[in-house]
């Protein structure tokens, strides 16, 4: 009875160990890791602060800006461009006696060029810039106008998700001058801004 199990023990034994010696026909191969695309529409929102001078007055308004953007992209490659625009909300203000600025609104359309690799997007963008610009006196007159001019910028964005991306971005603002009767010249808008903004992509 022993010589039994021990010959049915050994055989089995030897078939487990020719087995291994067969090489498997199942092979598996992984796909390859999709690239990022960052081709087609995109809207998001943003919050940054804003800091500027006032042309021919001493008035540095400053603060928070926040809005919404829209805009699309193509790619080529490595290669994306596209356009963008946006519109903002400001608390940008400041006073210097006699005279207090504020830039309560305003809003961007630009290009937008730059190198992806592959979820990483570093990109420069300019364009129309054009917004509201406040002046009040001492004596609590106020006057407002609107105004056009141009930016510039640069921004890096990344994909975190398919359809998801954060940006951090840097914008120069020029809002030309208008002529002011409560201080008696031409007054403009200069400011930068620094925003940290979220796209979704469609």
């Amino acid at each position: 009875m022993r010589t039994l199990v021990g010959t049915a023990l050994l055989l089995a034994m030897t078939g487990v160990v020719v087995a291994a010696d067969f090489p498997s026909n199942n092979y598996y191969a992984a796909p390859p890791p999709l690239a990022y695309s960052w081709a087609g529409l995109y809207i998001g929102g943003n919050l940054g602060y804003e800091w500027g001078t006032i042309n021919n007055n001493p008035t540095r308004p400053s603060g928070i800006a926040g809005g919404a953007q829209a805009g699309f992209n193509w790619q080529q490659g490595a290669f994306v461009y596209g356009g963008e625009a946006d519109f903002q909300l400001s608390a940008a203000e400041n006073t210097s006696m006699p005279w207090q600025f504020s830039n309560n609104w305003f809003g961007t359309v630009r290009g937008r060029a730059g190198l992806a690799i592959n979820n990483f997007l570093v990109y420069g963008t300019a364009g129309l810039a054009y917004g509201s610009l406040t002046a009040t006196s001492a004596a609590n007159l106020s006057e407002m106008h609107d105004s056009v001019g141009w930016t510039a910028g640069l921004g890096v964005e990344f994909g975190f998700a398919p359809h998801w991306s954060a940006k951090a971005e840097w914008l120069y603002l020029d809002l030309a001058e208008r002529s002011f009767s409560v201080t008696g010249a031409n007054n403009g808008l200069n400011a930068n801004l620094m925003r940290l903004g979220v796209n979704y992509r469609f």
